[in-house]
């Protein structure tokens, strides 16, 4: 029987259907913009879809269209607006009102109490504010939830993962928290594609990173980048400088 899954900030569901393609059972998706939840149903036509602001939405109403009841749930992910926290943007992190949504992450966990839960977001969380966002999730994450007469305490472990690492032809650093209710440590999975000049020098089991060629090396040619992403292309270098990365 396959893990029931809650998803907020599903956006396009990039995870929702990773998580679907592990063998996992999506049962709904909390995301309000109206041009994703419109790619949402027509990507994943059965899994319910609460279109609004996570913030005006209660657990309550996330187990009730889900059919669960609080401790039901396997798994509750997500990644909250990186914007704040991005080297593309302003880095207002926890200032930003879209940086404060990782608290409302965590009450829906509170509230829907799952057996784990995993959160996603930028590489440039981990330095912002010399630290305070990663302090203020590993708050938030351990806090001790009460129901019906017994408390709960989740684990919470994190780590920077690169997607091609994982078979991606991309380099992607994401951080992931995750955290379990049984309190256990999570164990992270570990590189499958590894940097290779020489195909002799991988172990029989170790695969080389994958390229763009590989991925799109059929697809016709692309169209000249639009000026926004030109623009941000020259703040790259600076920002890496400035932050380290």
């Amino acid at each position: 029987m396959s893990l029931k899954v809650i998803s907020l900030f599903s956006g396009a569901g990039g995870m929702d259907i990773g998580f679907k393609e592990a063998g996992f059972e999506p049962v709904l998706f909390v995301e309000q913009d109206p041009s994703c939840c419109k790619t949402l149903r027509k990507n994943l036509p059965k899994t319910p879809i609460i279109e609004g602001d996570i913030s005006k939405i209660t657990g309550k109403q996330i187990l009730e269209a889900a059919n669960l009841k609080p401790l039901e749930a396997g798994v509750v992910f997500g990644g909250p607006p990186c914007q704040s926290f991005s080297l593309a943007g302003k880095r207002m992190g926890l200032n930003d009102p879209r940086g404060r949504l990782l608290a409302e992450f965590f009450r829906v966990v509170r509230e829907v109490l799952p057996f784990a839960f995993v959160m996603e977001n930028v590489k440039g969380m981990l330095n912002w504010s010399e630290g305070k966002a990663v302090e203020a999730i590993l708050n938030e994450a351990s806090e001790p939830i009460s129901y019906k007469g017994k408390l709960y305490k989740y684990s919470c472990q994190y780590r920077v993962l690169n997607a091609v690492d994982f078979g991606a032809a991309q380099f992607r650093e994401r951080v992931f928290f995750i955290g379990l209710r049984n309190g256990a440590a999570f164990k992270f999975p570990e590189p499958e594609y590894f940097e290779v000049n020489n195909q002799q020098e991988l172990f029989q089991s170790q695969k080389k990173w994958r390229t763009v060629r590989h991925a799109i090396g059929d697809l016709p040619e692309a169209d000249e980048p639009s000026e926004t992403a030109k623009n941000i292309s020259k703040t790259i270098r600076g920002r890496i400088k400035k932050h380290g990365y």
